[in-house]
């Protein structure tokens, strides 16, 4: 008998698994065996309390919050990792913010200086935020330089200016979606995707090139409108 193809969608979400589970193991050795630990005390425990109170059904119950335990903690795991990846990696506040759920507008790099410090936009329910990657001595007059610049086609909405990094005042991008989540809901979702539209029309900030302009060579100007 011909064998029946395997189903191709099913064996790249395996693969997927595997290289995530490749992933946490390089983060963390431990990483495997605390979700095969959690998985397997929630199956035991789903099967003691079948034999105590004999009610079979229990086992059944066992198998599937075992798995769903391991999910959990698995996933867990790997955003763990993906931040410890991340850490210190330039862009890093960017992909984090690009993969909350819910309807957030990310806009990368609206402003970056010559030390290679950076400035994201993002618009949602709260209003504008502006989340900076640098040292706050320098990111500091990039944000407000923003902050005015956002203003100008968005009197009326707030804006929250927020400082990415291990620094003191400082957000780590491990509790940076955390600390978006926690801002208070000022918008509607048709005032999120105007204001967005209105804040694409801004000229973008030009990096400044590190050490003295090659001779001969101009500055770019700004197109006008």
């Amino acid at each position: 008998m011909a064998k029946k193809p395997e189903d191709p969608e099913r064996m790249g979400r395996i693969k997927q698994l595997r290289m995530i589970a490749q992933i946490i193991k390089k983060a963390n050795p431990k990483g495997m065996p605390i979700v095969y630990a959690a998985a397997l005390g929630t199956l035991v425990l789903f099967v003691v309390l079948g034999l105590v109170t004999g009610w079979w059904p229990l086992y059944i119950i066992g198998v599937m919050m075992a798995l769903t335990v391991g999910l959990v903690v698995f996933g867990q795991l790997a955003q763990k990792a993906q931040y410890s990846m991340l850490e210190g990696q330039p862009g890093a506040a960017a992909a984090i913010l690009q993969g909350m759920r819910g309807n957030w507008e990310v806009t990368p790099a609206v402003a970056v200086n010559r030390d290679q410090d950076i400035v994201h936009r993002v618009v949602g329910y709260p209003g504008i935020i502006l989340v900076s990657e640098g040292p706050g001595s320098r990111v500091q007059k990039m944000l407000v330089a923003e902050k005015k610049r956002v203003q100008r086609v968005a009197l009326d909405v707030p804006v929250y200016d927020i400082q990415s990094g291990d620094g003191e005042g400082q957000i780590p991008i491990g509790k940076l979606q955390r600390h978006l989540m926690k801002l208070p809901r000022n918008l509607k979702k048709p005032a999120v995707y105007e204001i967005n539209n209105r804040l694409k029309a801004l000229p973008q900030t030009l990096p400044m090139p590190k050490g003295p302009l090659p001779r001969g060579a101009k500055m770019p100007r700004p197109k006008m409108r």
